[in-house]
C-alpha cells in the first residue's frame, strides 16, 4: 500500500487539478465494452463484483445498468456502494466496497470523489486497482495526479465509443474498439 501521511487529497491539490462537472450518461457501447473487459480478465474467472458510484444521476444510472446487465448474464453483485463528492472520511464506503472480497470492482463516478475514495481504498484496505473496471467518466488524465499514480495503477475502463483505457502509473492510454494493449497488465 502507498506510504501516505494522509489519504485525503489536499484542498491545494484539488484546486490545482480542477474538478469536473457531473459525468455524461453512459452509452450502450461503453456498457458492452465494460462487461467484455470483465469477462475476458486474462484467465481469471469473474463472477462476483462490487459496484461503486458517485451520487450524481449519470453515475447512479450507469451503475444500475451495469448491475442489471451483469445479473442478466448470471453474475453476482455483492454490494452497491455510493459516496458523496466531498466527505470528512472515506473509510465507510471503502470498507463496504471491500468487505465481501469480490472478484472485481466496477466504478461509475466523477473524478473528485473517486480520487478521494481510491486513496482511502489503497491506504486502508486490500483493494487492488488492477482488479477494478470503470466507466468512461474516469478516463480523465487528471486522475493519476489527483489520486496518486500508485493508487490507480492498473485501473481499466471502457470508453464511450466502446474502446478501452488503462492507467499505467501517471498515464492513461486509450485503445480503439477491438484494439488490445500491447503488453500484459
Amino acid at each position: 500500500m502507498p506510504d501516505m501521511k494522509s489519504p485525503l487529497i489536499s484542498f491545494r491539490d484539488i484546486a490545482a487539478h480542477g474538478t469536473q462537472s457531473n459525468p455524461a450518461p453512459h452509452t450502450e457501447e461503453e456498457l458492452a465494452s465494460l462487461i467484455a473487459l470483465l469477462v475476458r480478465r486474462r484467465g481469471l474467472r469473474t463472477a462476483a463484483v462490487a459496484v461503486g458510484h458517485s451520487r450524481d444521476s449519470a453515475s447512479r444510472a450507469a451503475a444500475g445498468a451495469f448491475a442489471a446487465a451483469w445479473r442478466a448474464r448470471g453474475g453476482t453483485v455483492l454490494t452497491t456502494v455510493d459516496w458523496p463528492e466531498t466527505a470528512a472520511s472515506w473509510l465507510r464506503p471503502a470498507t463496504r466496497l471491500t468487505a465481501q472480497l469480490p472478484d472485481a470492482w466496477v466504478m461509475a463516478a466523477s473524478l473528485p470523489g473517486f480520487a478521494q475514495l481510491a486513496r482511502r481504498l489503497r491506504h486502508s484496505t486490500e483493494w487492488d486497482p488492477a482488479r477494478t473496471y470503470a466507466f468512461a467518466s474516469l478516463q480523465d488524465p487528471r486522475l493519476p495526479a489527483l489520486a496518486g499514480p500508485d493508487a490507480v495503477h492498473g485501473l481499466r475502463g471502457a470508453t464511450a465509443e466502446g474502446g478501452t483505457w488503462e492507467v499505467r502509473r501517471r498515464w492513461i492510454t486509450a485503445y480503439a474498439p477491438g484494439e488490445e494493449p500491447s503488453r500484459a497488465p
